[in-house]
Protein backbone atom coordinates (compact mmCIF):
# COMPACT_ATOMS: atom_id res chain seq x y z
CA UNK A 1 0.00 0.00 0.00
CA UNK A 2 2.67 2.20 0.72
CA UNK A 3 4.23 1.71 -2.38
CA UNK A 4 1.30 2.68 -4.16
CA UNK A 5 0.69 5.79 -1.84
CA UNK A 6 4.69 6.93 -2.88
CA UNK A 7 4.13 6.38 -6.62
CA UNK A 8 0.81 8.76 -6.49
CA UNK A 9 2.89 11.12 -4.90
CA UNK A 10 5.89 10.94 -7.35
CA UNK A 11 2.73 11.73 -9.23
CA UNK A 12 1.93 15.00 -7.39
CA UNK A 13 5.76 15.85 -7.14
CA UNK A 14 6.44 15.66 -11.09
CA UNK A 15 3.39 18.22 -11.61
CA UNK A 16 3.96 20.60 -8.97
CA UNK A 17 7.71 20.95 -10.65
CA UNK A 18 6.54 21.52 -13.84
CA UNK A 19 4.29 23.96 -12.19
CA UNK A 20 7.25 25.83 -10.92
CA UNK A 21 9.23 25.61 -14.18
CA UNK A 22 6.56 27.40 -16.30
CA UNK A 23 5.46 31.43 -16.03
CA UNK A 24 1.88 31.45 -15.38
CA UNK A 25 -0.31 34.03 -13.41
CA UNK A 26 -2.59 33.10 -11.10
CA UNK A 27 -6.86 34.11 -11.99
CA UNK A 28 -9.32 34.49 -9.42
CA UNK A 29 -11.88 32.00 -8.71
CA UNK A 30 -14.42 33.25 -11.14
CA UNK A 31 -11.46 33.61 -13.95
CA UNK A 32 -11.06 30.12 -13.67
CA UNK A 33 -13.72 28.35 -13.95
CA UNK A 34 -14.87 30.63 -17.13
CA UNK A 35 -11.44 29.40 -18.78
CA UNK A 36 -12.30 26.06 -17.67
CA UNK A 37 -15.78 26.03 -18.54
CA UNK A 38 -16.23 27.76 -21.56
CA UNK A 39 -13.10 26.76 -23.90
CA UNK A 40 -13.43 23.60 -24.51
CA UNK A 41 -10.31 23.27 -26.79
CA UNK A 42 -7.98 24.20 -23.73
CA UNK A 43 -6.84 20.80 -23.78
CA UNK A 44 -6.62 18.02 -26.33
CA UNK A 45 -7.09 14.20 -25.36
CA UNK A 46 -5.06 11.81 -27.28
CA UNK A 47 -6.79 10.63 -30.55
CA UNK A 48 -6.55 6.78 -28.55
CA UNK A 49 -8.98 7.76 -26.16
CA UNK A 50 -11.90 8.11 -28.92
CA UNK A 51 -11.43 4.59 -29.99
CA UNK A 52 -13.11 3.19 -27.13
CA UNK A 53 -15.96 6.66 -26.20
CA UNK A 54 -13.83 8.31 -23.94
CA UNK A 55 -14.03 12.28 -23.73
CA UNK A 56 -12.99 15.20 -22.06
CA UNK A 57 -15.45 16.06 -19.01
CA UNK A 58 -15.10 19.68 -17.14
CA UNK A 59 -17.24 21.48 -14.09
CA UNK A 60 -16.18 24.16 -11.89
CA UNK A 61 -13.37 22.03 -10.09
CA UNK A 62 -11.85 21.09 -13.34
CA UNK A 63 -11.42 18.04 -15.49
CA UNK A 64 -11.37 14.22 -15.77
CA UNK A 65 -12.58 12.02 -18.23
CA UNK A 66 -15.88 10.66 -18.93
CA UNK A 67 -17.21 7.47 -21.09
CA UNK A 68 -20.93 7.23 -21.26
CA UNK A 69 -22.88 3.90 -22.80
CA UNK A 70 -26.40 3.76 -23.22
CA UNK A 71 -27.89 0.31 -23.59
CA UNK A 72 -31.83 -0.53 -24.54
CA UNK A 73 -33.94 -1.86 -22.06
CA UNK A 74 -34.41 -5.00 -24.03
CA UNK A 75 -30.93 -5.66 -24.42
CA UNK A 76 -30.26 -9.18 -22.99
CA UNK A 77 -27.22 -9.94 -21.05
CA UNK A 78 -27.47 -13.84 -19.73
CA UNK A 79 -30.67 -14.87 -18.33
CA UNK A 80 -32.23 -11.67 -18.05
CA UNK A 81 -33.04 -8.63 -19.66
CA UNK A 82 -32.42 -5.09 -18.35
CA UNK A 83 -36.55 -4.70 -18.80
CA UNK A 84 -37.29 -6.52 -16.38
CA UNK A 85 -35.86 -4.42 -13.59
CA UNK A 86 -38.80 -2.30 -14.05
CA UNK A 87 -40.86 -4.93 -12.32
CA UNK A 88 -38.50 -6.81 -9.90
CA UNK A 89 -37.41 -3.41 -8.47
CA UNK A 90 -40.46 -3.63 -6.14
CA UNK A 91 -39.26 -6.77 -4.71
CA UNK A 92 -36.18 -5.23 -3.35
CA UNK A 93 -38.25 -3.32 -1.07
CA UNK A 94 -37.52 -6.39 1.03
CA UNK A 95 -34.08 -5.09 2.05
CA UNK A 96 -36.17 -1.68 3.21
CA UNK A 97 -39.31 -2.19 3.93
CA UNK A 98 -40.69 1.04 4.69
CA UNK A 99 -40.23 2.53 1.23
CA UNK A 100 -41.45 1.03 -1.82
CA UNK A 101 -38.35 0.99 -4.53
CA UNK A 102 -38.33 1.27 -7.89
CA UNK A 103 -35.59 0.68 -11.08
CA UNK A 104 -35.44 4.73 -11.44
CA UNK A 105 -34.31 5.23 -7.74
CA UNK A 106 -31.33 2.80 -8.41
CA UNK A 107 -28.22 3.62 -8.70
CA UNK A 108 -25.44 1.09 -9.24
CA UNK A 109 -22.00 1.70 -8.75
CA UNK A 110 -18.73 -0.38 -9.11
CA UNK A 111 -15.21 0.90 -8.26
CA UNK A 112 -11.51 0.15 -9.73
CA UNK A 113 -9.10 1.50 -7.79
CA UNK A 114 -4.97 1.65 -7.10
CA UNK A 115 -5.10 -1.17 -4.24
CA UNK A 116 -7.07 -2.76 -1.42
CA UNK A 117 -8.65 -1.73 1.59
CA UNK A 118 -10.33 1.91 2.73
CA UNK A 119 -7.79 3.56 3.64
CA UNK A 120 -6.14 7.01 2.27
CA UNK A 121 -3.47 5.40 0.27
CA UNK A 122 -6.22 3.83 -1.48
CA UNK A 123 -7.50 5.56 -4.33
CA UNK A 124 -10.96 4.93 -7.05
CA UNK A 125 -9.24 5.75 -10.13
CA UNK A 126 -12.48 5.03 -11.68
CA UNK A 127 -16.14 5.27 -11.16
CA UNK A 128 -18.72 3.24 -12.63
CA UNK A 129 -22.39 3.96 -12.55
CA UNK A 130 -25.37 3.21 -14.03
CA UNK A 131 -28.83 3.94 -14.08
CA UNK A 132 -32.03 3.82 -15.68
CA UNK A 133 -33.33 6.77 -17.65
CA UNK A 134 -36.52 7.30 -20.13
CA UNK A 135 -36.35 3.65 -20.94
CA UNK A 136 -33.02 3.76 -21.65
CA UNK A 137 -30.18 1.87 -19.13
CA UNK A 138 -27.01 4.77 -19.20
CA UNK A 139 -23.54 3.27 -17.60
CA UNK A 140 -21.16 6.54 -17.36
CA UNK A 141 -17.93 5.30 -16.27
CA UNK A 142 -15.08 8.68 -14.83
CA UNK A 143 -11.31 8.48 -14.74
CA UNK A 144 -8.94 10.44 -13.63
CA UNK A 145 -5.40 10.78 -15.24
CA UNK A 146 -3.80 12.56 -12.21
CA UNK A 147 -4.51 13.00 -8.46
CA UNK A 148 -5.68 16.51 -9.24
CA UNK A 149 -8.86 15.54 -11.10
CA UNK A 150 -9.81 13.12 -8.30
CA UNK A 151 -12.00 16.67 -6.73
CA UNK A 152 -13.95 17.34 -9.91
CA UNK A 153 -14.99 13.60 -10.19
CA UNK A 154 -15.86 13.38 -6.39
CA UNK A 155 -17.86 16.84 -7.16
CA UNK A 156 -19.32 15.24 -10.23
CA UNK A 157 -20.83 11.92 -8.75
CA UNK A 158 -21.56 14.02 -5.32
CA UNK A 159 -24.80 15.42 -7.67
CA UNK A 160 -25.32 12.41 -9.59
CA UNK A 161 -26.02 10.64 -6.12
CA UNK A 162 -28.85 13.31 -5.09
CA UNK A 163 -30.74 12.18 -7.68
CA UNK A 164 -30.96 7.99 -6.06
CA UNK A 165 -32.29 6.54 -3.10
CA UNK A 166 -30.60 3.04 -2.98
CA UNK A 167 -27.10 2.05 -4.02
CA UNK A 168 -26.96 -1.53 -5.63
CA UNK A 169 -23.15 -2.44 -5.27
CA UNK A 170 -21.61 -6.32 -4.69
CA UNK A 171 -19.25 -5.56 -1.70
CA UNK A 172 -20.02 -2.59 -1.69
CA UNK A 173 -21.46 -1.47 2.04
CA UNK A 174 -18.00 -2.92 3.30
CA UNK A 175 -15.65 -1.50 0.27
CA UNK A 176 -16.75 0.36 -2.49
CA UNK A 177 -19.11 3.22 -0.51
CA UNK A 178 -16.66 3.63 2.55
CA UNK A 179 -13.95 4.13 0.04
CA UNK A 180 -16.13 6.55 -1.93
CA UNK A 181 -16.93 8.54 1.68
CA UNK A 182 -13.10 8.42 2.65
CA UNK A 183 -12.07 10.34 -0.43
CA UNK A 184 -15.35 12.91 -0.11
CA UNK A 185 -13.17 14.10 3.60
CA UNK A 186 -10.05 14.33 1.66
CA UNK A 187 -11.19 16.35 -0.93
CA UNK A 188 -12.53 18.82 1.58
CA UNK A 189 -16.15 17.14 0.81
CA UNK A 190 -18.62 15.99 3.39
CA UNK A 191 -18.93 12.80 3.99
CA UNK A 192 -22.85 13.01 4.47
CA UNK A 193 -22.99 14.22 0.88
CA UNK A 194 -25.27 10.92 0.17
CA UNK A 195 -26.69 8.73 3.17
CA UNK A 196 -28.29 5.72 0.21
CA UNK A 197 -30.14 2.77 1.28
CA UNK A 198 -27.91 0.30 0.83
CA UNK A 199 -28.27 -3.06 -1.52
CA UNK A 200 -25.27 -4.92 -1.49
CA UNK A 201 -25.57 -8.04 -3.55
CA UNK A 202 -22.84 -9.68 -2.08
CA UNK A 203 -24.52 -10.79 0.98
CA UNK A 204 -27.53 -12.86 -0.45
CA UNK A 205 -25.14 -13.80 -3.26
CA UNK A 206 -23.06 -15.90 0.30
CA UNK A 207 -26.32 -16.69 2.32
CA UNK A 208 -27.63 -18.90 -0.89
CA UNK A 209 -24.42 -19.95 -3.23
CA UNK A 210 -21.72 -20.14 -0.45
CA UNK A 211 -21.44 -23.87 -0.96
CA UNK A 212 -22.93 -24.91 -4.20
CA UNK A 213 -21.23 -22.77 -5.97
CA UNK A 214 -16.68 -22.40 -6.15
CA UNK A 215 -16.63 -18.86 -5.35
CA UNK A 216 -19.04 -16.13 -4.80
CA UNK A 217 -17.15 -13.38 -6.77
CA UNK A 218 -19.29 -11.76 -9.09
CA UNK A 219 -17.33 -13.07 -12.38
CA UNK A 220 -18.13 -16.78 -10.85
CA UNK A 221 -22.16 -16.22 -9.90
CA UNK A 222 -22.86 -14.34 -13.33
CA UNK A 223 -21.52 -17.62 -15.38
CA UNK A 224 -22.85 -19.96 -13.17
CA UNK A 225 -26.46 -18.21 -12.18
CA UNK A 226 -27.05 -15.57 -14.34
CA UNK A 227 -26.16 -17.30 -17.49
CA UNK A 228 -23.07 -14.19 -18.70
CA UNK A 229 -20.07 -15.92 -19.75
CA UNK A 230 -17.08 -12.81 -20.30
CA UNK A 231 -14.70 -12.77 -23.18
CA UNK A 232 -11.42 -11.70 -23.46
CA UNK A 233 -12.25 -9.66 -19.69
CA UNK A 234 -9.33 -8.41 -17.94
CA UNK A 235 -9.09 -9.47 -14.93
CA UNK A 236 -10.21 -6.91 -11.77
CA UNK A 237 -7.06 -7.95 -10.28
CA UNK A 238 -5.25 -6.22 -13.36
CA UNK A 239 -6.73 -3.29 -13.25
CA UNK A 240 -4.16 -1.15 -10.69
CA UNK A 241 -1.35 -2.53 -12.87
CA UNK A 242 -2.97 -1.68 -15.96
CA UNK A 243 -3.46 1.82 -14.15
CA UNK A 244 -0.07 2.63 -13.15
CA UNK A 245 1.33 1.49 -16.89
CA UNK A 246 -1.16 4.05 -18.18
CA UNK A 247 0.57 7.04 -15.78
CA UNK A 248 4.00 5.34 -16.38
CA UNK A 249 3.98 5.77 -20.56
CA UNK A 250 1.02 7.93 -21.20
CA UNK A 251 -0.46 5.30 -23.40
CA UNK A 252 -4.38 4.92 -22.85
CA UNK A 253 -4.51 1.58 -24.99
CA UNK A 254 -4.31 -0.54 -21.86
CA UNK A 255 -6.93 1.01 -19.78
CA UNK A 256 -9.73 0.02 -22.59
CA UNK A 257 -10.13 -3.31 -21.27
CA UNK A 258 -10.58 -1.89 -17.46
CA UNK A 259 -13.38 0.33 -18.74
CA UNK A 260 -15.34 -2.68 -20.54
CA UNK A 261 -14.73 -4.73 -17.14
CA UNK A 262 -16.56 -2.56 -15.03
CA UNK A 263 -19.10 -2.11 -17.87
CA UNK A 264 -19.54 -5.57 -17.91
CA UNK A 265 -19.55 -5.49 -13.67
CA UNK A 266 -22.26 -3.06 -14.30
CA UNK A 267 -24.45 -5.39 -15.96
CA UNK A 268 -23.85 -7.94 -13.93
CA UNK A 269 -25.53 -5.74 -11.32
CA UNK A 270 -28.52 -4.68 -12.77
CA UNK A 271 -29.38 -8.32 -13.70
CA UNK A 272 -28.38 -9.27 -10.12
CA UNK A 273 -31.22 -6.99 -9.02
CA UNK A 274 -33.12 -8.71 -11.33
CA UNK A 275 -32.85 -11.96 -9.87
CA UNK A 276 -33.29 -10.94 -6.21
CA UNK A 277 -36.03 -8.51 -7.10
CA UNK A 278 -37.85 -11.75 -9.07
CA UNK A 279 -36.84 -13.64 -6.16
CA UNK A 280 -37.68 -12.05 -3.13
CA UNK A 281 -41.33 -11.07 -5.98
CA UNK A 282 -41.89 -14.67 -5.77
CA UNK A 283 -41.32 -14.96 -9.57
CA UNK A 284 -40.64 -17.99 -9.46
CA UNK A 285 -40.25 -20.29 -12.94
CA UNK A 286 -42.32 -17.37 -14.71
CA UNK A 287 -38.80 -15.04 -14.67
CA UNK A 288 -35.98 -17.55 -12.88
CA UNK A 289 -35.64 -21.14 -12.69
CA UNK A 290 -36.03 -22.87 -9.74
CA UNK A 291 -33.03 -24.10 -7.41
CA UNK A 292 -31.82 -28.02 -8.44
CA UNK A 293 -30.02 -28.82 -5.57
CA UNK A 294 -31.17 -29.16 -1.98
CA UNK A 295 -28.99 -27.48 -0.54
CA UNK A 296 -29.19 -24.27 -2.68
CA UNK A 297 -32.82 -24.58 -2.05
CA UNK A 298 -32.89 -25.04 2.13
CA UNK A 299 -30.35 -21.77 1.76
CA UNK A 300 -32.76 -19.72 -0.52
CA UNK A 301 -35.47 -20.35 1.63
CA UNK A 302 -33.60 -19.58 5.11
CA UNK A 303 -32.94 -16.30 3.12
CA UNK A 304 -36.37 -15.53 1.97
CA UNK A 305 -37.72 -15.96 5.28
CA UNK A 306 -34.93 -13.60 7.20
CA UNK A 307 -36.23 -10.96 4.41
CA UNK A 308 -40.08 -12.01 5.00
CA UNK A 309 -40.91 -13.93 2.75
CA UNK A 310 -42.02 -17.34 3.93
CA UNK A 311 -44.77 -18.21 1.40
CA UNK A 312 -42.08 -19.09 -1.36
CA UNK A 313 -39.23 -20.41 1.26
CA UNK A 314 -41.66 -22.80 2.37
CA UNK A 315 -42.64 -24.15 -0.75
CA UNK A 316 -38.13 -24.76 -1.09
CA UNK A 317 -38.00 -26.34 2.28
CA UNK A 318 -41.13 -28.94 1.10
CA UNK A 319 -39.24 -29.49 -2.36
CA UNK A 320 -35.54 -30.29 -0.63
CA UNK A 321 -37.29 -32.32 2.26
CA UNK A 322 -38.55 -34.54 -0.35
CA UNK A 323 -34.91 -34.54 -2.61
CA UNK A 324 -34.04 -37.90 -3.13
CA UNK A 325 -30.15 -36.45 -3.50
CA UNK A 326 -30.02 -34.25 -0.43
CA UNK A 327 -27.08 -35.20 1.29
CA UNK A 328 -27.26 -34.92 5.40
CA UNK A 329 -25.70 -31.43 6.18
CA UNK A 330 -28.50 -30.04 4.42
CA UNK A 331 -31.20 -32.60 6.04
CA UNK A 332 -29.72 -31.21 9.10
CA UNK A 333 -29.88 -27.88 8.17
CA UNK A 334 -33.52 -27.61 7.17
CA UNK A 335 -34.14 -29.58 10.26
CA UNK A 336 -32.95 -27.15 12.58
CA UNK A 337 -34.51 -24.54 11.56
CA UNK A 338 -38.13 -26.62 11.68
CA UNK A 339 -36.69 -27.14 15.40
CA UNK A 340 -36.54 -23.97 15.70
CA UNK A 341 -40.17 -23.01 14.28
CA UNK A 342 -41.71 -25.44 15.94
CA UNK A 343 -42.08 -28.04 13.14
CA UNK A 344 -41.25 -31.17 15.00
CA UNK A 345 -42.96 -33.58 12.20
CA UNK A 346 -40.76 -32.88 9.99
CA UNK A 347 -37.80 -32.26 11.82
CA UNK A 348 -38.04 -35.61 13.07
CA UNK A 349 -38.71 -37.12 9.13
CA UNK A 350 -35.40 -35.17 8.66
CA UNK A 351 -33.02 -36.54 10.94
CA UNK A 352 -34.26 -39.92 10.39
CA UNK A 353 -33.45 -39.28 6.73
CA UNK A 354 -30.17 -37.74 7.64
CA UNK A 355 -29.09 -40.98 9.50
CA UNK A 356 -30.42 -43.45 6.88
CA UNK A 357 -28.06 -41.59 3.73
CA UNK A 358 -25.35 -41.65 5.98
CA UNK A 359 -25.50 -45.26 7.33
CA UNK A 360 -22.88 -46.42 4.74
CA UNK A 361 -20.80 -43.69 4.61
CA UNK A 362 -20.32 -42.72 8.43
CA UNK A 363 -20.00 -39.11 9.18
CA UNK A 364 -20.78 -35.95 11.71
CA UNK A 365 -23.92 -35.73 10.50
CA UNK A 366 -25.35 -39.12 11.81
CA UNK A 367 -24.15 -38.62 15.21
CA UNK A 368 -26.05 -34.98 15.33
CA UNK A 369 -29.38 -36.85 13.88
CA UNK A 370 -29.16 -39.66 16.64
CA UNK A 371 -28.24 -37.04 19.40
CA UNK A 372 -31.20 -34.13 17.99
CA UNK A 373 -33.46 -37.51 18.16
CA UNK A 374 -32.62 -38.49 21.76
CA UNK A 375 -33.69 -35.11 23.25
CA UNK A 376 -36.66 -34.76 21.42
CA UNK A 377 -37.41 -38.38 22.67
CA UNK A 378 -36.63 -37.43 25.94
CA UNK A 379 -37.94 -33.66 26.29
CA UNK A 380 -40.44 -34.08 24.17
CA UNK A 381 -42.22 -37.69 24.31
CA UNK A 382 -41.04 -38.60 27.30
CA UNK A 383 -40.21 -41.76 25.17
CA UNK A 384 -36.38 -42.90 27.53
CA UNK A 385 -36.74 -46.15 26.15
CA UNK A 386 -36.11 -44.34 22.42
CA UNK A 387 -33.64 -41.48 23.48
CA UNK A 388 -31.78 -44.17 25.00
CA UNK A 389 -31.32 -46.47 21.65
CA UNK A 390 -30.49 -42.96 20.09
CA UNK A 391 -28.12 -41.83 22.70
CA UNK A 392 -26.09 -45.56 22.53
CA UNK A 393 -25.93 -45.13 18.81
CA UNK A 394 -24.45 -42.08 18.71
CA UNK A 395 -22.10 -43.38 21.43
CA UNK A 396 -20.92 -46.35 19.29
CA UNK A 397 -20.86 -44.59 16.16
CA UNK A 398 -18.18 -41.84 17.78
CA UNK A 399 -16.19 -44.51 19.29
CA UNK A 400 -16.16 -46.74 15.77
CA UNK A 401 -14.90 -44.56 13.74
CA UNK A 402 -13.02 -41.93 16.61
CA UNK A 403 -9.14 -42.11 16.65
CA UNK A 404 -8.09 -40.29 19.41
CA UNK A 405 -5.21 -38.86 20.44
CA UNK A 406 -3.86 -36.84 23.54
CA UNK A 407 -4.98 -33.76 21.61
CA UNK A 408 -8.62 -34.45 20.61
CA UNK A 409 -9.85 -32.89 23.53
CA UNK A 410 -13.43 -31.88 21.78
CA UNK A 411 -13.98 -35.17 20.74
CA UNK A 412 -13.07 -36.26 24.00
CA UNK A 413 -15.96 -34.04 25.45
CA UNK A 414 -18.10 -34.93 23.08
CA UNK A 415 -17.86 -38.74 24.48
CA UNK A 416 -17.91 -37.19 27.93
CA UNK A 417 -21.37 -35.71 26.86
CA UNK A 418 -22.81 -38.46 25.44
CA UNK A 419 -22.07 -41.16 28.11
CA UNK A 420 -23.54 -38.68 31.19
CA UNK A 421 -26.44 -38.88 28.43
CA UNK A 422 -26.37 -42.20 28.26
CA UNK A 423 -26.34 -42.61 32.21
CA UNK A 424 -28.84 -39.85 32.76
CA UNK A 425 -31.47 -41.69 30.43
CA UNK A 426 -30.90 -45.05 32.09
CA UNK A 427 -31.94 -43.51 35.36
CA UNK A 428 -34.78 -41.90 33.72
CA UNK A 429 -35.94 -45.10 32.21
CA UNK A 430 -35.40 -47.00 35.53
CA UNK A 431 -37.61 -44.78 37.29
CA UNK A 432 -39.83 -44.80 34.76
CA UNK A 433 -40.50 -48.48 34.83
CA UNK A 434 -40.87 -48.40 38.48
Amino acid sequence: MSGMRDRMNRLRGESADRDKSAPKTIPSHEEAAASVLDDPEEELLSPVWETFGVHLHRNEEGSFLMRRIVYPVDFRHGLHSLSELSEAAAGLTAFHPIEQASAEQILFLDLETTGLGVGAGNVPFMIGIGYMSKEQFVIEQTLIRNPAEERAMLVYMAEKFQHYAYLATYNGKTFDWPLVENRFIMNGLSRKIWEPKQLDFLHPARSIWRNTLVSCRLSHVEEERLGIHRKDDVPGSLAPQLYFQYLATGDPSPLEGVFHHNETDMLSLACLAVRFGHLLSGNIESYIPLPDEPEEMVRTGLWLERMGRIKLSERLYHMAAEADDANPSTLLMLAARDKKAGNWDRAVLLWQKAIIHSSLNYNSATNEACIELAMYYEHKLKDYESALGHANQAFEQAMTHSMLTKRDSKKRAELEALRNRITRLRRKQEKHIQ
